[in-house]
């Protein structure tokens, strides 16, 4: 006779052992599921209107370029200011950009477009706050207009395409997407322009008409001490300059029209 207390209970390990494996299957699609590209769950969708003002943006840009080179003799002095080189950038980009928008193709990266934004945005308020200010030791207002096709230039270069640029990026992307080290990455660009422009200085014959390309960089009236110090304190402006935007995308609502974005909902930072 077998005694009752010395029966074995059923063990409940096999329902644990089965309750673990589903844990462990739940947690497994969810990292999958995290780890799944949007564009693989979000079907791709045309952005015509985001396609239609990126293409006006780069449509300024080159306009303002090919206005320019129709009027300047020296296209090598032209092509040495920061303004034209950084308006190149935006007619390229965001003429690339307007085709991804129109053809559905995955957006450029923030990183990547955070800097063009930076750079045309140095553009503009560098020549509204610094070289068109009388009161600005810097200022190049002496400088005479050789006719009205130059104005016209002026403002699409210096005015239209910054504002442009900005439009996109607060009216068309999602916010979030710029991250804090990109700050520092976006620099890379106006630091190599610095020596660029000293060395195009230092290889032309003292006396030459537009030697240095901007005031705060001519060594010729402020040696090359004062502009290492002029470097430090435009350098220290576009870092806090681009800090601020990448600040400004943490905290800018998401845009109200999803109908007007260059990329569909879901799919993360969009640029």
């Amino acid at each position: 006779m077998i005694d009752p207390t010395s029966a074995r209970v059923p063990s409940s390990r096999p329902p644990q052992a089965t309750s673990h494996a589903s844990t462990r299957y739940a947690r497994g699609a969810a990292a999958a599921s995290a780890h799944t590209p949007a564009s693989a769950v979000v079907p791709p969708v045309r952005r015509p209107l985001a396609a239609l003002f990126r293409l006006l943006i780069a449509l300024a840009a080159l306009t303002g370029i090919v206005l320019d080179i129709a009027i300047t003799p020296d296209l090598g002095r032209l092509f040495s200011y920061f303004t034209v080189q950084t308006n190149i950038v935006v007619a390229v980009f965001f003429a690339w950009s307007a085709y991804r928008a129109w053809a559905a193709r995955p957006p450029i990266s923030p990183r990547i477009s955070g800097g063009v934004l930076l750079y045309i945005a140095i553009t503009g308020l560098v020549f509204h706050l610094v070289l068109t200010n009388d009161t600005d030791s810097f200022s190049m207002t002496g400088t005479p207009e050789h006719n009205a096709i130059r104005t016209v230039s002026t403002h699409l270069l210096h005015t239209v395409t910054p504002i442009a640029a900005a439009l996109d990026w607060l009216l068309l992307t999602t916010p979030r997407a710029f991250r804090w080290r990109y700050a520092a990455q976006w620099l890379i660009y106006p630091f190599l322009y610095l020596p660029f422009a000293l060395i195009r200085g230092a290889l032309l014959s003292p006396g030459t008409e537009g030697r240095y390309p901007y005031p705060f960089l001519d060594v010729d009236l402020h040696g090359y001490a004062g502009i290492a110090l002029n470097t430090v304190i435009f350098s220290s402006a576009f870092y806090a300059l681009a800090l601020i935007l990448v600040a400004i995308d943490q905290v800018r609502p998401q845009p109200r029209r999803p109908e007007n974005r260059i990329s569909p909902m879901g799919i993360g930072p969009l640029k």
